[in-house]
């Protein structure tokens, strides 16, 4: 949960929003995960980011099978999920 709670400071300063889902009964997840999504007329376009663990004794984060980045540089994920929601957004201008 650690690296998620990084990953939501992160992508919050780039105006994105945030819902954890963090072992909570209402929703029975076997993982932590954190839904990251747009603000205003795209709400229904998220990235469902899990941490899982890597060779080498590391973590990274997942999007599904996707891997979109190690978890040691916080920013450059941010950015690579901001990446994707902005082509979930806009799929015509990629």
């Amino acid at each position: 949960m650690r690296y998620l709670e990084h990953l939501s400071v992160a992508v919050r300063m780039d105006g994105w929003r945030c819902v954890k889902l963090y072992r909570d009964e209402r929703f029975p997840v076997s993982a932590p995960l954190l839904w990251v999504y747009a603000s205003g007329v795209a709400e229904d376009v998220g990235v469902v980011v899990e941490v899982r663990a890597v060779p080498g004794n590391g973590w990274a984060y997942y999007e599904r099978s996707r891997y979109l980045f190690r978890c040691g540089d916080v920013n450059a994920a941010a950015e690579r999920v901001g990446r994707l929601l902005r082509h979930r957004m806009f799929p015509a201008t990629w």
